[in-house]
């Protein structure tokens, strides 16, 4: 459950979507529990099988006209088949007026009845994005997102390792700091994860011997980011003489955040690494592949082209 309430939304979203509570202001603590948005349609004829009740529902001009179309008593029984069902909040749009039985039974039913200045497609447009990001499925990660060359760039590691200083430097180097220390990440859609900060740390980075520092205050507004798409978990774990590291890159490895599969690189860490460089090669190489160039694989498809002759010479050879 995310928690929203219909008055939520008239606090946080009132002028963006020109909002104007009518009736039944004392249903605004209603929980709003779905991301969807619809309108009642053939609810309003009669026809209520297959209603999802348990959204946000709009009226607007051809719902409007339709009520308007019936006689008084029609009218009323119409509205009251609709209310009828557990319905969070109704929004009217496009500044109509509200036929006088709709604000009654809004009232009676502490069903809260809103009005847009917004034309119906607009409103639609507008409200569903932030509903969406409501209600997105959500995680914390402990490690530290930067920004670098527009490749959102997730450091993951035991704590100690170097996250933290690894991304201030990419900051001092001209890229961008998204969050330190805890990345809370959302999904949106199918496939896309985006990370920011907890609001309480948002610029703010801890180094290990110095404390607490504002990289916005530091390096300027240029260095830091509100939010950045999540594309590449880059793993630091200390080197060890037992473990099998990927010497060619062929074989992508991946990992699962809210069940999207992302490349993950493991680094492992020796004295005299230049970890910054690394990442900017990660973030470089993921860009070539974004655009269709996998280099090792044309470095494995030229190194066989250039075996070929000698593999023919070898198959012919009789003595």
């Amino acid at each position: 459950m995310s928690g929203l309430t219909v008055g939520d939304i008239l606090e946080r979203k009132q002028a963006r979507l020109q909002l104007e509570l009518v009736r039944g202001g004392e249903g605004v603590g209603r929980e709003v529990d779905s991301p969807d948005i619809s309108s009642p349609g053939l609810v309003l004829a009669g026809f209520t099988e297959r209603f999802p009740s348990n959204r946000l529902q709009v009226l607007g001009e051809t719902e409007i006209s339709y009520l308007a179309s019936l006689d008084a008593d029609a009218r009323k029984e119409s509205i009251e088949r609709f209310y009828d069902f557990d319905i969070p909040a109704v929004f009217v749009t496009k500044g109509m007026t509200i036929p006088s039985e709709l604000g009654e039974i809004s009232e009676a039913r502490s069903i809260p009845l809103i009005r847009s200045d917004l034309k119906t497609g607009e409103f639609f447009r507008r409200i569903k994005p932030f509903l969406e990001e409501v209600f997105a499925p959500t995680t914390t990660i402990h490690g530290s997102l930067a920004g670098v060359y527009g490749v959102g760039l997730l450091f993951v590691g035991s704590s100690g390792i170097g996250k933290s200083e690894c991304v201030l430097d990419l900051v001092e180097r001209g890229h961008r700091l998204v969050a330190d220390d805890v990345v809370q990440i959302r999904r949106r859609g199918v496939d896309v994860l985006i990370g920011e900060a907890l609001e309480q740390q948002q610029f703010h980075m801890e180094i290990r011997g110095i404390g607490i520092i504002d990289v916005r205050a530091l390096f300027g507004i240029r260095s830091v980011r509100q939010q950045k798409r999540v594309e590449v978990v880059v793993q630091l774990e200390p080197w060890s003489d037992e473990a099998a590291y990927d010497r060619t890159g062929l074989d992508i490895e991946t990992t699962e955040i809210l069940g999207v599969s992302i490349p993950k690189v493991i680094v492992p860490l020796n004295p005299g690494k230049n970890i910054t460089v690394i990442s900017e090669v990660v973030a470089m190489r993921h860009l070539l592949r974004y655009a269709g160039v996998h280099s090792a694989q044309l470095f494995q498809d030229n190194l066989k082209r250039s075996m070929q002759p000698v593999r023919e010479y070898l198959e012919e050879d009789y003595e």
